[in-house]
């Protein structure tokens, strides 16, 4: 879990300020310009936790967003007092082609709030598009038989079309039930 530790001196201080004001949004904005490329994500996701924004603030925030805000917006989902009312927003980043998005998407709020069958297709839209599935929160709790029968079917595609199978396959098989994956118990 990202903390105030995790940035620089300077950029503790303007989060520091920033919330003691109320133009925090307007901070979370601003923060490539504010505290450099390399804090902007952290300061906007402790800019997130510290206001306690709510679902219709992270919704705006998200919509109006660059990749980077839309980036920290759903990294501060867990943390933060909006239910199920954020989903669209996972959804909406896991039908995108980018895969910073798609990787903070498929984080624990996924884990906590996405149905199974939009689960299993984010994780099946990781592996397709070469999201490490590490960054899948549950994998191993949720991992399910028609997950391992939608790899496999993937699997089986690639092969058949002479591409590579992506080594995260045989990794999220082995989490599978064993008589899901056809295998001996």
């Amino acid at each position: 879990m990202l903390t105030e530790t995790d940035l620089p001196p300077d950029a503790r201080a303007a989060l520091g300020a920033a919330l003691e004001g109320d133009a925090w949004e307007r901070e979370f904005i601003a923060a490539r310009r504010r505290v450099g490329r390399e804090a902007a994500e952290t300061f906007r996701v402790l800019l997130l936790r510290g206001a306690r924004a709510d679902a219709a603030t992270v919704t705006r925030l998200y919509e109006r967003g660059d990749a980077g805000e839309r980036r920290a917006v759903l990294l501060a989902l867990p943390d933060l007092p909006v239910g199920d009312a954020a989903l669209p927003l996972v959804e909406d980043a896991l039908r995108a082609n980018d895969t910073g998005l798609i990787e903070a998407a498929v984080g624990p709020y996924a884990g906590r709030h996405l149905d199974q069958h939009l689960w299993r297709h984010a994780v099946l839209k990781c592996v397709f598009t070469g999201v490490p599935v590490a960054a899948v929160a549950s994998l191993a709790e949720r991992a399910d038989a028609e997950l391992a029968r939608m790899l496999a079917d993937f699997a089986a595609e690639r092969a058949a079309a002479g591409r590579p199978v992506p080594p995260d396959v045989p990794t999220v098989l082995a989490l599978t039930p064993p008589a899901a994956t056809g295998q001996e118990a």
